[in-house]
């Protein structure tokens, strides 16, 4: 994403270095889509790391996380569209349950919703808001301004869950500001 699309920021709070780590091997497989989807921004494609580097970047994930978090972590919060897909693999690798917070109209009520700014127009999220109170760890591709993420933990929260933190794949640092959870991610640009 350009800088030119949003004010710059500080860093979240996380655990790991705040340092940029455009060295790492997945920058050599993620693609730059300049002016997309719309004039000004690039557009970090990570879609080349699914095809061929699954395990590989769920290992990453996992090695990004303090010893002991997943312990305290009941389930996953999944947030549309691609966090389903590392939200998944990791469920299914570490046999945790999953919460999906999904697109309006997707899931079957009771649910709770919230509308929310992106970086290039509006959208909302939805949850069930009738399930018993979890632990939860966010998870998803890509941090950008923080909207989609902090409308998750917010959902989360209202619906009675204690979000323990977020695990990104990306996060793009000047973009946002601090968040309530730590933020763990293995790229940062």
């Amino acid at each position: 994403m350009s800088a030119n699309t949003a004010a710059t920021s500080v860093n979240t709070a996380t655990e790991s270095s705040n340092t940029l780590n455009m060295d790492h091997p997945f920058w050599q497989i993620i693609r730059t889509v300049a002016d997309f989807p719309k004039a000004g921004i690039d557009f970090y494609d990570i879609t080349p790391l699914l095809r061929s580097h699954i395990n590989e970047v769920i290992d990453a994930l996992l090695a990004v996380l303090p010893k002991g978090l997943m312990d305290e972590v009941d389930c996953l919060g999944a947030v549309e569209a691609r966090g389903f897909v590392f939200a998944s693999l990791l469920a299914g690798r570490l046999g945790k349950g999953m919460i999906l917070l999904r697109k309006p109209g997707k899931l079957p009520p009771p649910v709770a919703n919230k509308a929310y700014a992106l970086e290039y127009g509006k959208d909302t999220l939805e949850m069930q808001n009738n399930l018993p109170p979890e632990r939860v760890l966010l998870v998803d591709d890509i941090l950008a301004t923080g909207g989609t993420l902090t409308t998750a933990y917010e959902l989360c929260q209202s619906a009675g869950h204690t979000v323990v933190g977020a695990l990104m794949l990306l996060d793009l640092v000047a973009l946002h500001g601090e968040f309530p959870v730590p933020v763990y991610t293995v790229l940062k640009a």
